[in-house]
């Protein structure tokens, strides 16, 4: 490497030499330093990135970090990861070394995080916390697996924040019923509801949705992909997780609605998405109609919770649920477990019974 002074800008340069992952040797530089002690101090952190050594910052290794995981994941996965490492971690460990950082500096950092309370005095959710954290656990994992580091600082200071089951919104189904009445004024909204109620999918997978995922004939609707947009683009994608891959059946009624919804179509290809909107446009819908239909008004993501609330309250076991929602069972049980208010009852109904069988049993022998 080599530092040199643009004498037309006055700006300094670094032009440096490296060997690719193919074994071919390259060349590069960058310009723009405004003095020669920040040109030498880039050079320093590009030659111990090349030679995977430590000795550099957080900020440096997040690159090298981000170089090997952003190809691996989603980019919407990438984007919510990149924001909270940008804004809540970087901040902070940015400047520090590395290698330099340990556990008692983790708690530190979670302490300030901790005490944060935004303009109304509310402080970050515990759930948050508990994202921040994981964000940080991975970036230090991957220098412990990859890169030599002798141990994992945000591990040894442990987590901050537990997950627990939130107390969510949902309509039952006389109040669904309510809105969808008023959103019968836009056929696209009206049709667009139905299917996020009857079937219980994402709004992302709501969006993919085509002519060619339905079949009227088997009454159902395939769920291989999902919609969300970024930097001003469409982007089509796999869904959440590999469960998420399913076949929806769809009651007899709402493949009548869907048929009448895209027969409103001029010559639609199958591939062609039908509900050209986005998640804001659902968002405002449900907001008029709500307050249209005299109903609470809840988010979009809640009218999948309260298809799950239909179900458990039609007695539908866990695992059957888990398959049409593309949850796995302990999931379904784990989020919604206020949802079932009668099992512990039952159980303990049933565990009596079963001990004065035991009793009764006794006593014929004697």
């Amino acid at each position: 490497m080599a530092v040199y002074k643009d004498n037309a800008t006055g700006t300094w340069r670094v032009i440096y030499r490296f060997t690719n992952w193919k074994g071919e040797r390259k060349q590069t530089q960058k310009r723009g330093f405004a003095t020669k002690r920040e040109a030498q101090a880039w050079e320093h952190e590009v030659m111990l990135k090349q030679n995977s050594k430590l000795d550099m910052t957080f900020a440096s290794f997040f690159e090298l970090y981000e170089a090997d995981k952003k190809q691996r994941v989603k980019e919407s996965t990438w984007e919510s990861k990149s924001h909270v490492i940008r804004t809540k971690i970087l901040p902070y460990f940015g400047n520090r070394k590395i290698a330099e950082i340990e556990a008692k500096d983790i708690i530190a950092w979670q302490n300030e995080l901790m005490a944060y309370r935004d303009e109304k005095s509310k402080p970050y959710s515990a759930d948050y916390l508990k994202t921040i954290h994981a964000q940080l656990t991975a970036i230090f994992n991957h220098a412990v697996n990859f890169y030599n580091l002798p141990y994992n600082p945000a591990r040894r200071a442990g987590t901050m924040g537990n997950e627990i089951p939130k107390e969510m919104d949902f309509w039952t189904k006389e109040e669904y019923l309510k809105f969808s009445e008023a959103m019968m004024d836009k056929p696209r909204s009206f049709y667009a509801f139905e299917m996020l109620y009857w079937c219980g999918i994402r709004s992302g997978e709501l969006l993919a949705l085509t002519a060619a995922d339905f079949d009227f004939q088997k009454q159902t609707v395939t769920i291989s992909k999902t919609y969300h947009r970024s930097k001003g683009r469409d982007i089509i994608t796999s869904p959440k997780t590999a469960k998420s891959n399913r076949t929806v059946k769809m009651p007899p009624f709402l493949c009548e609605e869907m048929q009448e919804y895209i027969k409103m179509f001029y010559d639609i290809k199958p591939d062609e998405r039908l509900f050209t909107v986005t998640k804001s446009y659902l968002s405002h819908e449900m907001e008029r109609g709500a307050k249209q239909a005299g109903v609470k008004k809840i988010r979009v993501h809640d009218i999948r919770h309260s298809h799950v609330s239909l179900l458990i309250n039609m007695g539908f076991s866990v695992l059957a649920i888990g398959e049409r929602v593309g949850h796995e069972a302990e999931k379904i049980t784990y989020r919604y477990a206020h949802l079932f208010p009668t099992v512990q009852t039952e159980m303990a109904e049933k565990l009596e019974m079963e001990r004065m069988e035991k009793e009764n049993s006794n006593g014929k022998k004697s």
